[in-house]
C-alpha cells in the first residue's frame, strides 16, 4: 500500500479517496447493520441440488410430483424445478428440511440417506449461514434397472 503522506500542495489522491464518506465506518461490524432474510425457496433449491449430487439418488419427489414435473418441463420456456421433493422451514437462524427421494436399485438406502443428509447440511449451512437442525428423508420409490423413465402419456400425437 502507498504511504498516505500529504504533499505540499494538498492531499495526495490516495488519501482523499481513503477519507471519502463511502469508505467511513461508524463503528461495529457490517453484519450488525441490518437484517438478512432467506426465503424457504432459496433453501429448497440449495438442498435439492445438493441431494441430486449424491450417487444413488435417481430422482426427487413422489411419483405424482415427478409426473407433473415432467409435463411442466415440456412446456416451452419453463425451467426444471430443482426444489421438487424438498420442503424447507426457515427461521431467523435455523432451518429444517424434508426431502423425498427415489433411489437406484442395488444401493444401500441407509448409506444414500446418510450421504444426502451430510451433503444437504453442508451446502445449506455453507451458503446461508443457517444452522440446519434436521433433514428428514423419505424414500418414496426405487428405480429398477429395467424400468422405463416415467413419462406422462401424450394426449396429442
Amino acid at each position: 500500500m502507498t504511504d498516505m503522506t500529504e504533499n505540499r500542495g494538498g492531499e495526495n489522491e490516495t488519501a482523499a479517496v481513503r477519507r471519502s464518506p463511502l469508505a467511513k465506518h461508524s463503528g461495529g461490524d457490517a453484519g450488525s447493520r441490518g437484517r438478512t432474510t432467506i426465503a424457504d425457496g432459496v433453501v429448497e433449491k440449495i438442498a435439492g441440488l445438493a441431494a441430486r449430487d449424491v450417487d444413488g439418488v435417481h430422482a426427487m419427489g413422489s411419483g405424482m410430483s415427478r409426473t407433473f414435473g415432467a409435463v411442466r418441463d415440456r412446456v416451452p420456456g419453463s425451467t426444471k424445478s430443482v426444489s421438487r421433493g424438498v420442503k424447507a422451514e426457515v427461521g431467523e437462524v435455523q432451518a429444517a428440511l424434508d426431502l423425498e427421494i427415489v433411489v437406484e436399485y442395488g444401493v444401500s438406502i441407509a448409506d444414500v440417506a446418510r450421504d444426502v443428509r451430510e451433503n444437504v447440511i453442508t451446502a445449506v449451512e455453507r451458503m446461508t449461514g443457517l444452522e440446519v437442525v434436521e433433514v428428514n428423508i423419505a424414500v418414496s420409490d426405487v428405480k429398477l434397472p429395467d424400468e422405463e423413465e416415467e413419462e406422462p402419456e401424450r394426449r396429442i400425437q
